[in-house]
């Protein structure tokens, strides 16, 4: 796993939301733009993450940022997803893995002693140049926003 780090310049990438919309990184230039990656929508802890977010987006807003939510869920799944909770940010279908791949989030886990392959829940904060200016490993489903902010 080859995780992204402070200073790293996020390589272009262009990923359907749930829509079906495409989104690219070129989008959000000039912006500040967090992308939070989490395991499966609709599972306790993502559901609490994204609602923290979406409880506090108008401050993340207001500090001038921009949010997308990536999992590796169907475009029918994250649209289900945000409808059921209102999220108002786009949810990616990384079903191919280009963007777990790309920020090097998809790797090698363990639960209750079982070893497997999965997504590590981090949050990638990028500058208006495309460049990660912070990386949160450890985050707090139920109060990531303030992690943020």
């Amino acid at each position: 796993m080859n995780t992204l780090k402070v200073g790293d310049r996020v390589p272009s990438f262009s990923a359907k939301d749930e829509n079906g919309n495409d989104i690219k990184l070129s989008d959000y230039q000039g912006k500040k733009l967090i992308v939070f990656f989490y395991p499966k929508a609709n599972t306790p802890g993502c559901t609490a993450e994204a609602c923290n977010l979406r409880d506090n987006y108008s401050d993340l807003k207001a500090q001038g940022y921009e949010l997308l939510g990536v999992s590796a869920d169907s475009q029918k799944r994250q649209l289900s997803f945000k409808n059921k909770y209102q999220f108002p940010f786009p949810l990616l279908a990384d079903e191919d893995h280009t963007l777990l791949n790309i920020f090097g989030v998809w790797g090698p886990k363990q639960f209750m002693g079982k070893k497997y392959d999965g997504i590590h829940r981090m949050t990638f904060v990028i500058d208006g140049d495309g460049v990660v200016e912070k990386v949160i490993e450890k985050v707090k489903t139920k109060d990531h926003a303030a992690q943020l902010l």
